[in-house]
């Protein structure tokens, strides 16, 4: 079995333009050529070599029109953000999506993690075979590296948890003869089901989006100026003083004064060990006009999805709506950070456009923020009761919720 070493890894691949750079149409360079060769491998440019038998005449180093339609394409193949920019998220997707089993041997790095479609197909095939339970995020970590050192024993091959020319030949072997279904979706819906009804002892984390020196937005509120991270504090406070007086077990993925990444947010999560993680974020456009609320979790190109992420998008969605008449922007699947890092069902809320009057004059008011936590954990309890002694949508009240946690724990009916 081979070990990773010079040429195996990210580096010894050519980048798909410098990182923290943006390109757009009408931008030229030599990012532009690499953007263009990247889409034209994935199928969604025309191969400049067949514009000679065209006469076609392309500037491969200027981002035209045709490059821009490419990129959206791709973003929204890959859940980003649909804006025809390449930043550092698409960037990324981009170097991710180059990447083909077989092409680099795969281990896990504590230092400098892998990511990739190769990751991604190598997880779907330890999932077929039963030897992988997580989500399909192509991320190659501890779970991933677990998986495959139990696939190698298994099959009479060094468990070494590396991904090399023996464990792929025996991989391709195997792979097209077994097949299976999610056993993450299952997993994650026997976990729901065991765990009853009851909210009382579920741990929480709430998400605050910004903090510390990142305020956001500043804007007039009733009671003098407001920031984008104060509402949301305030918010994350009125859905935990909820949740804890109904018996769950809520911690915040940050103290007031820092605003770690999404990376670091995750992994807080992951220690805490949570049934749940749910993110409060605002949205922001140039445009005022954009408004509204959605919701966001692990849904990715490869067909890997948070079945209990995507429930819970549904359920808050149709709660918020109902109590407080925001736009409805839907749920979506995305293969963000927080997302996919978490190894409990997360949804992302962006509770509505900042930049719009309409939702700013209503975000600022203390009401509203009562509407919005009510309607999550109202979510949050439809997502357990798994449609038994449900209510309508909206129409769960915080005093029901507290009866019905305890009947529940006296035995009697709701």
């Amino acid at each position: 079995m081979s070990s990773p070493g010079p040429g195996h890894g990210d580096a010894a691949r050519r980048q798909v333009g410098p990182p923290g750079d943006t390109l757009r149409r009408g931008d030229r360079g030599g990012a532009v050529v690499e953007i263009r060769s990247a889409l034209g491998a994935l199928g969604l440019l025309d191969n400049p070599d067949e514009h000679l038998t065209t006469g076609k005449q392309v500037a491969l180093d200027f981002f035209d029109d045709d490059l821009d339609h490419a990129v959206r394409a791709f973003q929204q193949r890959r859940g980003l953000l649909v804006d025809g920019i390449v930043g550092e998220a698409t960037y990324r997707a981009l170097r991710e999506a180059s990447y083909r089993l077989g092409a680099r041997t795969l281990a896990h790095q504590f230092g400098a993690p892998m990511y990739g479609d190769d990751v991604a197909t190598l997880q779907s095939r330890l999932q077929d075979l039963g030897f992988y339970t997580a989500l399909v995020d192509g991320y190659f970590g501890l779970q991933t590296h677990n998986g495959l050192m139990s696939y190698q024993r298994e099959y009479g091959l060094a468990p070494d948890g590396i991904c090399g020319p023996e464990t792929l030949r025996s991989l391709y072997f195997l792979g097209s003869r077994v097949t299976g279904g999610s056993l993450h979706a299952i997993r994650e819906e026997e976990h729901v089901r065991v765990s009853g009804p009851r909210l009382s002892g579920k741990r929480i984390i709430i998400d605050p989006g910004r903090g510390g020196s990142d305020r956001g937005l500043i804007m007039p509120g009733p009671e003098g100026p407001m920031s984008e991270a104060d509402i949301l504090w305030d918010l994350a406070s009125r859905l935990e003083g909820r949740m804890t007086a109904i018996g769950m077990d809520t911690f915040l993925s940050r103290p007031v004064n820092h605003s770690p990444g999404d990376a670091e947010r995750a992994a807080t999560a992951n220690t805490v060990g949570a049934d749940l993680m749910i993110s409060l974020r605002f949205e922001r456009q140039p445009s005022p006009a954009a408004s509204g609320v959605s919701s966001f979790y692990f849904g990715s190109a490869h067909g890997s999805v948070s079945t209990i992420g995507r429930n819970l998008a549904d359920f808050i969605q149709r709660e918020v709506v109902a109590r407080t008449g925001l736009r409805d922007c839907r749920a979506h699947g995305r293969t963000w950070d927080l997302l996919r890092l978490t190894r409990m069902p997360t949804v992302q809320v962006d509770v509505g456009y900042i930049t719009n009057p309409h939702d700013q004059s209503k975000l600022v008011t203390r009401e509203c923020r009562d509407a919005v936590a009510e309607g999550i954990l109202a979510a949050v309890k439809r997502l357990y009761l798994l449609g038994k002694n449900d209510r309508p949508t909206g129409t769960f009240t915080f005093a029901e919720l507290l009866a019905h946690e305890q009947s529940v724990e006296q035995g009697r009916p709701a």
